[in-house]
């Protein structure tokens, strides 16, 4: 495989989602098995929306996920290459002017609509008249400037989706700057690509029809095209878009969450290919035999229980040695045989809180002294004296199981809510020696410990 340069080009008006995420990681594997680089280029030509505390949280969460890019670029920086560019296309009357205002344009959009049409610019502006145009500019009206699309069928060959062949007369010429001078995305992104000497382009399906007008715009300057491959969109797991939650979906809320980078790019990386997400702990793992052609053109669901399953899997096989810093940022001063003993039973890293607290902090009794109290009774009586060691457990509960001849849920169950107010989470032996005698025998007593 030739030498590649691909890029990520998200827009700097929002927090990054797991779309964005799975977009990105296509891009870093493809470079990364191909021994290419990755070029993160910010989309932020329009101040309006544009904020440099979402470029610091992109920046934090691609980071955060392992993807380190080879250069960074600000697209806001590159005004006047853009400038050039559009000076280039209307010195071939490649574009117009136009003087809809959006209010005119959302009118005509509706109309056509209405009529079962679609919603295709008329090119009215093409018809004015010299006089009409300095008419409506006495007015005060400034004009925003269209592509002219040439007529034709625009082909090529896409390494996810296959072949393509889309009308021109199914697109509206598109927007290159508006009103106020400012580009939009079409424009910057071509001019980037070809001086970036961009190889491939991988995203999203709902970006075919702008590779059509993209395609038509790198032939307006002559340029070689990059190779295109679109990959399917994420739905819901109930199957309808994901659009909905995305907000919920954020990598930092995921993050804040206890969603680990490593499984959640393991999910992401293989999903819509024919390949099983496997938890993988490297961009080195993750690129390895990555292919392209295993993706399928198909929407796939994000499925929250296989992220969580990955992410389980992850801490269960976690050591105390990276685990400690993070239960210490938790306020967890819980050692070693505290993490050995909890971490089969944590979905995400945060939970360990919850296992901390039930044995470190005083705990308000849970059982049933009518019912249980002999039970409770034979099980504080015969708590063996310390120090307790890796047999206590077993001395203890046989002794327990012996007086009262209870077994199973009958005994175990009552015991555990005594001793942790759950109805469930690691063995009672983990348990128990993680409590201690004194704290053991006073909640078994009915004690608030």
């Amino acid at each position: 495989m030739t030498f590649s340069v691909l890029r990520f080009a998200p827009s700097p008006t929002g927090l990054l989602h797991i779309g964005n995420l799975r977009t990105a990681l296509l891009n870093w594997m493809f470079a990364r098995r191909s021994g290419g680089e990755v070029v993160l280029r910010f989309d932020d030509t329009d101040p309006e929306r544009c904020k440099e505390s979402y470029v610091h949280a992109i920046r934090e969460d691609l980071a955060w996920a392992g993807l380190v890019a080879d250069k960074e670029v600000r697209q806001s920086a590159r005004v006047d290459a853009y400038s050039d560019a559009f000076e280039r296309l209307r010195s071939k009357e490649l574009v117009y002017p136009c003087y809809e205002s959006a209010e005119e344009i959302e009118r005509k959009r509706k109309a056509l609509l209405t009529r079962r049409r679609p919603p295709i610019y008329d090119r009215a502006a093409l018809k004015l008249r010299d006089a009409e145009r300095a008419a409506l500019e006495a007015e005060g009206r400034l004009p925003h400037w269209r592509f002219r699309l040439p007529s034709k069928q625009v082909q090529w060959v896409d390494l996810i989706c296959g072949e393509q062949n889309l009308s021109t007369a199914s697109l509206s010429d598109p927007v290159l700057r508006r009103e106020d001078g400012h580009y939009l995305y079409m424009l910057p992104s071509v001019v980037d690509d070809i001086a970036m000497n961009i190889t491939h382009v991988i995203r999203g399906a709902d970006h075919l029809t702008n590779t059509a007008v993209q395609l038509c715009l790198i032939e307006a300057f002559e340029s070689d095209a990059p190779v295109f491959a679109h990959h399917s969109l994420l739905l819901d797991e109930d199957g309808s878009k994901l659009s909905k939650r995305l907000e919920g979906l954020s990598l930092s809320q995921l993050r804040s969450g206890g969603i680990d980078s490593a499984a959640l790019t393991s999910l992401l990386a293989r999903l819509g290919s024919s390949e099983n997400p496997k938890l993988m702990h490297s961009m080195e793992e993750l690129a390895e035999n990555f292919s392209l052609s295993n993706f399928s053109r198909a929407p796939v669901r994000f499925d929250t229980a296989a992220l969580e399953a990955l992410n389980s899997k992850l801490l269960h096989e976690m050591g105390f040695a990276d685990a400690q810093p993070r239960l210490k940022t938790l306020g967890i001063e819980g050692d070693e045989s505290f993490w050995n003993g909890v971490r089969g039973n944590l979905t995400r890293f945060d939970d360990a809180l919850e296992w901390w607290q039930c044995v470190a902090e005083p705990l308000d009794p849970t059982m049933d002294t009518a019912k249980d109290g002999v039970l409770l009774e034979a099980a504080h009586s015969n708590l063996p004296p310390e120090p307790w060691g890796k047999n206590t457990y077993d001395e203890w509960i046989t002794e327990v199981k012996r007086i009262t001849g209870l077994s199973g849920r009958k005994l175990f169950l009552p015991l555990r809510l005594a001793l942790t107010g759950k109805s469930h989470g690691p063995e009672l032996r983990v348990l128990l020696l993680l409590l201690g005698r004194s704290k053991a025998s006073a909640r078994l007593s009915g004690e608030r410990a």
